[in-house]
């Protein structure tokens, strides 16, 4: 195992919060592999690289040789976490949670180490506590404590619903690492509450405290939100080559070295290398291209990587079409907002208009300058922003 001073340092890098680290250090000076846990509940099938800053995380204690469990939620998830939301959340079927399950598995493998992962399903032990374990362990907190966490005292505050076993899940939560016997559990920081809950069960059940690991959430491509679907500034892990690569290419050169933190498998001193070299004069271009072709490769090919490059440099360097491009085919009389948003080049004809003010959208490399604009009967090539294409045909 690598040395307690480089271990910490690995462990360390881009971390929001470490609670407590003096504690860390006092396990990892044991000698012993550690108990590693990450819950997810599977309420949803599809991973972003907002997801995978923790699962990098994961991987870089495997790597240290630690135990690592991915622990899926299928009981939780059947509760629903009520973190950061301002209603009751319905429950998952138990179908709903299983298949969701299988895909986020494959998906997981595509950063961790299937050899050195474990997999469990917190019903193993969650199902066995029955209606007098499920009562004991209420029992064990008050509603004041809950009331403590932000969410559900906002929506106290506001008047709005919180419904009993909501106030179960970060108890479930917590008795996760009392089963577990976990040494370190991971999580963003909008689950401190629930973290700090399992070392609070852990202590009242005679254990040795877990040591709370918090990643920060990674900003999206608008360089403002956190990664997310709702704010259509993520970039999913399954999305094609040439996709990742315009995406990664287009956030700030200031957002990059964030990214690296958080996305890169680069040793640190590479990283600070790198930003020396940007200092010095280098195009921080050249190396926004290093971290899109680490990422495309990780989750496609290096082929794949190279091939995103050259259509990148082909596409924006020397002004050639991209390859593939879907197509549409809409009646005449169409108008170029609608046009736009069900070719799926923007959201809504609101964000059409807005976008052919800015001069951003294009037909067969022309501006389009009249928002009012009714495209005659022919086949165009309609472009938005620098990454968004569509062959539509006007019959």
């Amino acid at each position: 195992m690598a040395s307690i001073d480089t271990a910490l340092a690995e462990i360390k890098r881009g971390v929001e919060e470490l609670i407590p680290e003096a504690e860390l250090i006092e396990k990892l000076k044991e000698g012993r592999p550690l108990r590693i846990k990450l819950g997810a509940d599977p309420t949803a099938p599809d991973i972003h690289l907002g997801h995978t800053v923790i699962l990098n995380k994961l991987r870089t204690f495997q790597e240290l040789g630690h135990e690592v469990t991915f622990l899926v939620g299928d009981f939780t998830g059947m509760v629903g976490d009520p973190t950061g939301k301002n209603t009751t959340r319905p429950p998952l079927t138990r179908e709903d949670v299983l298949r969701n399950a299988e895909t986020y598995k494959e998906q997981i493998f595509k950063i961790l180490d299937p050899e050195k992962t474990k997999i469990q399903f917190n019903s193993e032990w969650l199902s066995e506590l029955g209606a007098e374990g499920m009562i004991r362990l209420a029992s064990s907190q008050t509603v004041a404590r809950m009331l403590e966490r932000d969410d559900f005292k906002k929506r106290y505050s506001n008047g709005q619903p919180i419904a009993i076993h909501e106030f179960m899940y970060p108890l479930l939560q917590g008795y996760d690492s009392v089963a577990m016997e976990t040494d370190v559990e991971l999580g963003g920081t909008d689950q401190k509450f629930n973290l700090l809950m399992g070392r609070e069960l852990q202590k009242s059940h005679g254990q040795k405290q877990q040591v709370v690991l918090m990643m920060p959430l990674l900003v999206g491509l608008d360089g403002e939100k956190k990664m997310s679907k709702s704010a259509h500034n993520y970039i999913g892990i399954c999305e094609a080559p040439g996709e990742m690569f315009g995406k990664i290419m287009s956030i700030s050169d200031d957002l990059m070295w964030s990214y690296y933190d958080l996305l890169s498998f680069r040793p640190i001193s590479e990283i600070e290398q790198l930003k020396e070299e940007v200092a010095g004069g280098r195009n921080p271009r050249d190396v926004k291209i290093l971290l899109a072709k680490e990422i495309i490769a990780r989750f496609h090919s290096e082929d794949a990587a190279n091939a995103a490059e050259q259509e990148f440099i082909n596409r924006f360097q020397k002004g050639a079409l991209p390859d593939e491009m879907p197509e549409f085919s809409f009646d005449a009389g169409i108008a170029i907002g609608n046009l736009l948003k069900d070719s799926g080049l923007v959201n809504s004809t609101s964000d059409a208009m807005r976008m052919i003010r800015q001069g951003a959208a294009k037909v067969d490399g022309d501006k389009i300058e009249d928002t009012k604009w009714v495209p005659d009967a022919g086949t165009f090539v309609f472009q938005v922003g620098k990454r968004k294409f569509a062959r539509v045909t006007i019959n």
